[in-house]
């Protein structure tokens, strides 16, 4: 699919890898929808972008605020050919904790609730937008989905049960997806990123960071926000590519601790 003119909907696209996304297909002729939750963020991409970008406040677990975001983007664009879902959320809480305290129900909802259940709510409803629309050509079909897990999907650390939990759901849920949505021409792939450079790594000590970079087995760093970004590229613009999760973590292999 070539990316000119086409129309996307980020979620978290008003930072981290969801920024880094956007700047990278503003400038190949995207126009972009950020749903988020981050106002003053989203307002500020906006104004520095340009008329190529909306931002509408959107709780991607709410069904209407989804559905209303949805409706924007299309009386804004005219239609949907893309999704990138990276919004979510980390959590780190032990199966049982200090004093055998069980780990909290809540908090494994509340993961659960936004890393799973959301990105199911945005990929159904904009999957249904682009199941109206016409064919861009008979390869590129009506649309591509990219979902974003996580290498802890495959290899979760001590105190990760939730968060792995939802990352590997959304790298075992790829297939299916890809499978259902078939049938109107739309590609599904998963996006799994390892140790990436987003503004939540800015506040560790140094050894701290100098301990996570050594663990990546090679270049010894963490990744850049537009690494991601541009593998989100390919995966758009390469038509056979369709049901699978890439990795993009530098050989990392995550372990217990």
């Amino acid at each position: 699919m070539k990316l000119h003119d086409k129309v996307a909907v980020i979620t978290g696209g008003a930072s981290g890898l969801g920024e880094a996304t956007l700047r990278r297909f503003i400038a190949n002729g995207v126009k972009c929808s950020i749903f988020d939750l981050n106002d003053e963020r989203g307002n500020a991409l906006v104004d520095e972008l340009g008329p190529n970008v909306i931002y509408t406040n959107t709780n991607v677990t709410d069904e209407q605020s989804v559905n209303t975001a949805i409706a924007r983007t299309v009386d804004a664009f005219g239609a949907i050919h893309i999704n990138c879902n990276y919004a979510g959320i980390g959590h780190g809480e032990k199966t049982v904790g200090r004093e055998n305290q069980p780990h909290a129900l809540d908090s494994y909802r509340r993961v659960v609730e936004v890393n799973l259940i959301g990105t199911f709510n945005v990929l159904r409803l904009c999957a249904a937008q682009m199941s109206k629309q016409e064919l861009i050509d008979e390869d590129s079909g009506r649309g591509v989905i990219l979902n974003t897990a996580s290498v802890a999907g495959q290899e979760g650390q001590i105190g990760q049960a939730a968060y792995a939990a939802t990352k590997g759901a959304v790298i075992g849920s790829t297939i299916c997806l890809a499978r259902d949505l078939a049938e109107h021409r739309i590609r599904v792939n998963t996006i799994v990123p390892g140790l990436i450079h987003t503004p939540l790594f800015d506040a560790l000590p140094e050894n701290v960071y100098q301990s996570l970079e050594s663990s990546v087995l090679n270049p010894q760093r963490l990744g850049k926000p537009d690494e991601i970004a541009h593998l989100a590229q390919y995966l758009v613009e390469n038509d056979y590519m369709n049901g699978e999760s890439v990795r993009m973590d530098g050989g990392i292999r995550m372990q217990a601790r």
